[in-house]
C-alpha cells in the first residue's frame, strides 16, 4: 500500500518540484500539498491541496486524520536572507513547525517525516574546504541557527522517542520551474533568468565568493533516495552533508557566456556578502554516499545547459501569446 504524504510548504522553491516527484511515485492521491496560500494555481490544481499554516499545530493534526497521513515533508521555513530581515518571524515558524510534527511522530499520528536542515548550520569558525560531517558548527544567521537547533532536536526525538525523522544540509538549490525564496544562493538561479531577458546581471555576492550548490533534480533525487532507504542505514539523525558542485559568480558566468557569448556580469555585493562568507565553499559528503549511496548526476556546465534550455522554452511559451 501507498504511503499517504502530506507536503508543508509545498508552494516553495524545493516543494513545488518534490511534490511532482512525489505523486510520481506514489500516485496524485497519495499526495497531499499544503501551503498558507494557494499562489502556485499548477500545484494547487494538480492534485488534493490544503490551506494550512505551519505554525498551526490543530490544522497539522486534522489534516494528517483527515487524509490518514504517515509521512509527513516539512518543507515550510523563512530562509537567511529574508530570515535576517524578520528574525522572530524565522524562528517562529521554523521552530514551531519542526515541534509540530515532532510531536505529532511521537504521538504516533504520522510515522516518518523528512525535515530539511542546511548548510547555514555552518559558521566562519567550520573548515571551510570540504566541511566534514561532524565539524563545529556557530551559525551566523537566524536561519541558520534555527537549523542548528532543529538538527538536534530530530536527533534527541529520535533516540528519546524512537521518531524516524530524516534530514540533509541543502546547499544552494538551483531550479528552472520555480523561482527562490530569499535566500543567499539565489543569485545562481537569478542570474539564468537575467541572461536569457536582459543579457545582463548584477550580482550580489563578489566574484569569487564559492558557495556549494546543486541542481534541482539531484536535490529532489537526494530527498527521494534518503526518504526510501532502509532504518537501518540511517546513521545520521541529525541531517546529512549533501554535495554536489562548488562554483563562484565569475564561473557560473563564464559557464553562460558558453550559450550567451555578449552577456555581461557587474557585481555589488551587498547583507548577503557576509553571510556567504561564513559558509563553507566545499561539502565532504561521504557519510551520506556510504550509508545510502547517494551520487549526484549534475556538473557546472550540464546544469547550465540544462537551465538555458528550459528558460528560452519559457520564454517562447510567454512571448507567443496570440490575441
Amino acid at each position: 500500500m501507498s504511503s499517504k504524504i502530506l507536503i508543508i510548504g509545498a508552494c516553495g522553491q524545493i516543494g513545488t518540484e518534490l511534490t511532482t516527484k512525489l505523486r510520481e511515485i506514489h500516485g496524485v492521491d497519495n499526495v497531499i500539498a499544503s501551503d498558507i496560500n494557494t499562489r502556485n494555481l499548477d500545484l494547487v490544481n494538480s492534485g488534493p491541496f490544503e490551506i494550512i499554516d505551519a505554525k498551526n499545530f490543530n490544522a497539522i493534526k486534522d489534516c494528517c486524520k483527515n487524509y490518514n497521513i504517515d509521512t509527513v515533508y516539512l518543507m515550510a521555513a523563512l530562509l537567511s536572507a529574508t530570515g535576517e530581515k524578520y528574525p522572530m518571524e524565522a524562528w517562529d515558524l521554523n521552530m514551531n513547525s519542526l515541534f509540530h510534527v515532532l510531536n505529532l511522530a511521537k504521538g504516533g499520528t504520522i510515522k516518518k517525516i523528512f525535515w530539511p536542515s542546511s548548510i547555514a548550520v555552518f559558521g566562519p569558525s567550520t573548515p571551510r574546504d570540504n566541511t566534514p560531517q561532524h565539524t563545529t558548527c556557530e551559525p551566523t544567521t537566524v536561519y541558520g541557527i534555527t537549523k542548528q537547533v532543529g538538527e538536534r532536536w530530530c536527533e534527541y526525538y529520535h533516540k528519546k522517542y524512537d521518531v524516524d525523522v530524516r534530514s540533509i544540509r541543502y546547499p544552494g538549490i538551483i531550479s528552472h520551474k520555480a523561482m527562490p525564496g530569499g535566500g543567499t544562493t539565489d543569485y545562481a538561479v537569478e542570474i539564468y533568468h537575467e541572461a536569457i531577458k536582459e543579457g545582463t546581471y548584477e550580482c550580489f555576492l563578489s566574484e569569487n565568493t564559492e558557495l556549494p550548490m546543486m541542481f534541482m533534480d539531484d536535490a529532489i533525487k537526494a530527498t527521494v533516495e534518503l526518504m526510501q532507504a532502509p532504518a537501518e542505514k540511517i546513521n545520521i539523525r541529525s541531517a546529512y552533508n549533501l554535495a554536489a558542485i562548488s562554483f563562484t559568480p565569475k564561473q557560473i558566468f563564464e559557464s553562460i557566456k558558453k550559450h550567451i557569448p555578449d552577456f555581461t556580469i557587474t557585481y555589488k555585493p551587498d547583507f548577503r556578502q557576509a553571510i556567504a562568507d561564513s559558509w563553507p565553499s566545499s561539502i565532504d559528503d561521504s557519510v551520506a554516499r556510504k550509508d545510502w549511496g547517494w551520487q549526484h548526476d549534475f556538473d557546472l556546465d550540464k546544469m547550465t545547459q540544462e537551465m538555458i534550455e528550459n528558460l528560452e522554452k519559457q520564454v517562447c511559451r510567454v512571448d507567443f501569446n496570440p490575441r
